[in-house]
């Protein structure tokens, strides 16, 4: 006897009826978000709307269908559009409603302070639920991609051989206009349409200039500040002593940029830094997340167009709101250890657990249960007594837990949600996109906490 298989008349598929609630669990994280914004403060987004105009879709709507995308890594906004039509999770938060990709995009872009604030408002309803109870925290920083392509960029060296180029094609072509009357111009050569042209690009890299050198005027201001400080503390110790201390004096910094100083003309502001994954160099921005220990929440988050992590530690841990209350300790990796990070955490009372260098893979057994060292002297360096305090049994587990929490947390971001690059352009706006981002991961998170 054959085998039977069961079989599906696509026509008759067509017309069947299903409810989105036989779809959507109770326990779905459609249903949470719906849920969590409806606990939220809008006023400050309602304030944005003029008091008459068309009807318009209620920012609950909006809010909903940006949050839920970001955090199933749905960023753009043509996508959450067609998936208000396609996707039923998505159906269900729009209700039946289609907003246009222009709308949604409009209304991230112009309430991004307003949805950055509801950021503190989630974690404070995290609070509320028990789920949080700021403790002791992690920092870490990720490389993300800019809105923006390399090949859009131009190098100060490179700028200024551009400049005298088109100065030269300016006065060439000026001096064939002049001459027009006396012969035929190339076929099909406006001299006024190429001059305006080089004159446009003159003047977007003249603006390439003066932005590059005010960058370098502020980078060497804070090299000259660095090296005084170096010299002074040579001067103190050469004191101390009265001895020349060891190695090399401190160089004093050059003014002025740098040939391989670079501008981008897409987004000026973002930077080009060495990517997080190879060994590439790429136009990004340095994001920032202070992770909870305990919960795996994030309760701080920065965006900086700085390469290195050593500036980014306070500021972070500045973002977290004073809703959810202040840390307890905080462990960091060796991109932000300096005696300035240190001494500045100790006076907002946070504990701090920063390596001092890399961390080696594979310990001996003879490193992993080594009795703990003795204290350091009392006049030792910063870096020896952090080394001392990593050793120490509440270091190892402070500082392990590092690995184990804010790391993940990036990896979610950036491999399961997929966020690699910024939708939107310019410091400002990369920020407050960065903090959808981590108030969806939030959003994410939660729900996981409150379904365990």
């Amino acid at each position: 006897m054959a085998r039977r298989f069961k079989k599906v008349d696509y026509e008759e598929a067509l017309d069947q009826t299903v409810t989105i609630r036989e779809c959507l669990p109770p326990d779905h994280l459609a249903r949470f978000i719906v849920a969590i914004i409806l606990l939220l403060d809008l006023s400050a987004i309602y304030a944005g709307y003029a008091a008459v105009g068309g009807e318009a879709y209620a920012p609950e709507v909006l809010l909903g269908l940006l949050f839920y995308g970001y955090a199933t890594g749905v960023f753009s906004s043509r996508k959450i559009e067609k998936a208000t039509y396609e996707a039923i999770p998505f159906r269900f938060i729009a209700g039946g409603l289609h907003p246009d990709h222009d709308t949604i995009a409009n209304f991230r872009k112009t309430f991004l302070p307003e949805i950055t604030a509801l950021f503190a408002q989630v974690l404070v309803v995290a609070c509320e639920m028990g789920l949080l109870q700021l403790g002791n925290i992690s920092l870490d920083g990720s490389k993300v991609h800019a809105d923006a392509s390399k090949s859009h960029a131009v190098s100060y060296g490179r700028l200024l051989t551009l400049e005298q180029q088109l100065r030269r094609e300016v006065e060439e072509l000026l001096a064939l206009a002049e001459q027009a009357d006396q012969g035929a111009l190339p076929e099909g050569l406006d001299v006024e349409v190429e001059i305006a042209l080089r004159q446009e690009r003159l003047a977007n890299l003249a603006l390439a200039r003066e932005v590059l050198e005010a960058r370098a005027q502020e980078q060497y201001e804070a090299e000259k500040a660095e090296y005084e400080a170096k010299l002074q503390k040579r001067e103190e110790k050469a004191q101390q002593t009265g001895r020349k201390p060891r190695g090399r004096a401190p160089q004093p910094p050059t003014p002025g940029p740098r040939a391989k100083d670079q501008y981008n003309f897409t987004d000026p502001e973002s930077r080009v830094m060495k990517n997080s994954n190879n060994d590439g160099f790429d136009q990004h921005y340095n994001v920032q997340a202070a992770v909870d220990q305990d919960s795996r929440l994030i309760v701080g988050n920065t965006v900086s167009n700085h390469p290195n992590d050593k500036g980014e530690a306070i500021p972070t841990v500045e973002a977290i709101p004073a809703e959810v209350g202040k840390p307890q300790a905080a462990a960091l990796d060796n991109g932000y250890f300096s005696p300035t990070n240190i001494e500045e955490l100790e006076t907002r009372g946070i504990d701090p657990y920063i390596a001092t260098g890399r961390d080696p893979h594979h310990q001996s057994w003879q490193e992993r249960f080594a009795q703990e060292p003795e204290p350091p002297a009392e006049d030792a360096s910063p870096i020896v007594k952090m080394a001392y305090k990593l050793k120490t049994d509440i270091g190892k587990i402070i500082y392990g837990l590092r690995k184990s929490t804010v790391e993940p947390v990036i990896g979610i971001i950036k491999e399961t949600l997929g966020f690699r690059q910024f939708s939107l352009r310019g410091l400002a706006a990369v920020a407050g996109e960065w903090s959808l981002v981590c108030l969806a991961y939030n959003l994410k998170r939660l729900h996981v906490l409150v379904s365990s």
